[in-house]
């Protein structure tokens, strides 16, 4: 495991005991990223108006395509960082 790998795999455990609660803006960045660097890109078809979660952690993913797997495991693990 790189020390890249092992610095997101510690950043994603941190960010399940912060103290306070992330916005939601900032909820749904961490979730684009973490998705982004395990998954990449977003794929199908964005869900429906009925469907407001599912389509707002869709467009948080999409802003981020193309983004490549280690610089979104930086990004996350900077943004966790930022609220410890």
């Amino acid at each position: 495991m790189s020390d890249l790998d092992e610095r997101f795999e510690a950043a994603v455990a941190a960010s399940k005991t912060l103290t306070t609660a992330p916005d939601q803006d900032t909820m749904l960045s961490m979730y684009a990223l973490f998705k982004q660097a395990n998954e990449g890109d977003v794929s199908g078809k964005r869900p429906g108006f009925t469907n407001p979660v599912g389509r707002a952690k869709f467009d948080a993913r999409e802003k981020i395509s193309g983004m490549s797997a280690d610089q979104a495991k930086q990004d996350y693990i900077a943004l966790v960082d930022s609220l410890s």
